[in-house]
Formats: C-alpha cells, structure tokens, sequence
C-alpha cells in the first residue's frame, strides 16, 4: 500500500527560519494551552530575574528616552506578557527608589515570522491612557498596560534591534532550538552585544543536561523518545509513510551542558557572567489528576504536538500529523507512571551582564 500523499506542502530545511514557531491559535494542542509547566518553571525562577534587573544600571535622572525590555522566543500565550510585566514593574520600583520618575517603556516581542502574534497581541491589555473608554476598562477588568508593545519578527541568530537600543533582553525556553549549538550561540551573543545599551543586563533560561555526554539529551531525549519514535514506527508499519520520510524527520533541539555554554560566552568576551547554574524544572506534564493515565497520556501528546506539530504537520501533512499525535497519546497512556517520575527537565540560567 503507497503512502497517501500530504494534505500540504512539505517545507525544505533552507525555509526552516520561517516555519519553526510553537503551535499556534487556542485549540487543545496550541502553545497557548500547553504551556502551563513553562509558566511554573518561569515563576520558580523570579528570584533570579530580578537579581539581574538589579544590576541593569540606570540613568539618574533617566534619559529622556525609553527603557526598552526584549524577549526572544516569546511565542503565543501569556508566559510573555507575564514576565514583560515582572520586568517593568521592578524597574518602576527601582526607578521610584531613587525618587526619580521613571521612564517610558517599550516592550518588544520578537520571534520567528511564523508565530502566531496575533493571538498573542489579542491578550494584551490595552494601553493606559488618560480618556479610556468604558470599553476597554471592562475587557481589562482594570488592568492596564504601562508600556509600548511592538512585535519584532525574525531569528534570534541575527540582529533584530538597532545598535545600542536594548535595556534588558530576556529569553527562556527557546534557545535550545537550533542546528549547531556553538555556532548558534555564538551569533546570539554577538548580535545581543551589539543591541544592548551599555549598562545592560540579558537573562537567559534554556534546557541543559547534568551529562558530558552530549548524546544524553535529558528531559528533552525523553519528550521526543521512545513514544514519539515509536509512534512514527507506527505509521510506518501500517503503510502510512515510507522509513525514508520517517527518518528525515528532526527536530532542531539541544540540551547543552553548563561547560559547553560558559566556554562560548567567554569566546564573545562581551559579557560578564553573574550567575550561570543548572535548576531543575520539574515536568512538562501538568495534570490535575495524575492517576488518569490518559490524562497523563494526552499530556505528553499536547507538549510534543505543541512545540513540535508545525514541524510535524510541513513533513507529513495534518491529517497523518492528527494519526501520529494520537498513537503518541495511546503509547504515553500505557506507561503514564514512569512518565510522571523520569520526565524531569533540567534548564541552564544564565545572568549576563554587557560588560
């Protein structure tokens, strides 16, 4: 039996940059829906970011121009607008301090072209402004927003600000999507140090893995492991695609260890490092009753469909993606327990300072 053709159209490795993003919309797969656990490692780590808001040096009285605050790899639900909000709000308070009034400031949410920023900018509250309407109090329920937002499509493997523009850049969870670490690394800084504004502070959050062993990818290996694999063997087996097309599918993912990390900062020289450790994350998998199994099973399937269903979807088509995900959730079901207790993710924080 042949392989039925894909519902749409496979996209080439060179066009990767403008197909890689989370999952968008709001369904029960989307990035919006599944990023639960993102958000708890997220705020498990508030303490740190403000450390490094501590160090951003300021301006006395502030400059007649706006604090600019940048996150990379934002993607499509409220995890951003959350830690856009952290940030400014500590800096107000700094500001306030000091008794100087702080500035005006701009928010810039940057990811690749395809991600899906409309729904993001949808959970945006709107602009504080004197004049509002009724309108716009009743959808905020008084929550107003106290910054400029922006969106600033584009790798993070490049330069996405002018020169000297960036107060504080913050990314977390994205920068272990990419092809060859060091490389990729490397450009992020360099392209970082010559967007930031003397003074400035960038706070980083990316998978890790405690083992010198680089084939060791820890949480992530076991995200995309034996399930997802075996669920690919699947369609395989039953006629669905071909070995050759199961076999071109990768996922651009890397766990580095702390070495591996340090060692290309300090090649940059750009930055001084104030704190870089390993914090265990705990697991991707949030459920409200851990004994469901297929809760538990349809937990895991959401996370890897999630953050990789764009990817899965341009290789074998939406419908086969759609067969994929569920014998993924059936495989994950049978072995929920064991789930539960190894899938632990373990992230590298990094502190820099532009030195």
């Amino acid at each position: 039996m042949a392989p039925p053709a894909a519902d749409n159209v496979v996209v080439s490795s060179n066009k990767l940059e403008r197909l890689l993003s989370m999952k968008g919309g709001k369904g029960e797969a989307s990035y919006a829906n599944n990023c639960q656990a993102q958000a708890q490692h997220a705020r498990s780590m508030l303490h740190l970011l403000e450390e490094t808001l501590d160090g951003v040096q300021l301006d006395s009285p502030p400059a007649a121009v706006p604090f600019v605050v940048a996150d990379l790899g934002c993607s499509s639900g409220t995890n951003t607008i959350f830690i856009v909000e952290v940030i400014i709000n500590h800096m107000i308070k700094r500001y306030e301090a000091m008794g100087f009034d702080p500035p005006e400031f701009s928010a810039f949410f940057s990811d690749l072209p395809s991600n899906d920023f409309n729904t993001l900018f949808q959970l945006l509250p709107p602009l504080a402004k004197d004049g509002g309407s009724m309108e716009e109090c009743l959808a905020s329920d008084g929550h107003r927003r106290s910054y400029f937002a922006a969106a600033v499509p584009g790798s993070f493997y490049g330069r996405l600000f002018p020169v000297g523009s960036v107060d504080v850049f913050y990314s977390a969870f994205s920068l272990h999507w990419c092809s060859q670490f060091q490389s990729d690394l490397a450009r992020f800084i360099r392209s970082r140090s010559l967007e930031m504004k003397g003074g400035g502070s960038m706070f980083l959050v990316c998978l890790g893995r405690n083992s010198v062993d680089p084939t060791d990818q820890g949480g992530a290996g076991l995200l995309f492991g034996t399930h997802f694999q075996d669920a690919w063997d699947d369609l395989v087996q039953e006629g669905l695609i071909t070995s050759e097309k199961r076999d071109d599918f990768n996922i651009p993912v890397y766990a580095p260890s702390l070495q591996e990390f340090k060692e290309v900062v300090e090649a940059d020289g750009s930055f001084a490092i104030n704190k870089l450790e390993l914090f265990r994350g705990g697991s991707p998998l949030v459920v409200s009753c851990p004994d469901d199994a297929a809760e538990v099973g349809r937990a895991l399937a959401n996370s890897c469909r999630a953050v990789s269903g764009v990817l899965v979807d341009a290789h074998i088509g939406d419908r086969l993606s759609e067969e994929l995900f569920s014998r993924v959730a059936s495989r994950a079901t049978s072995h929920a327990k064991e789930l539960l207790e190894q899938l632990q993710f373990t992230h590298i924080v990094a502190s820099l300072s532009f030195a």
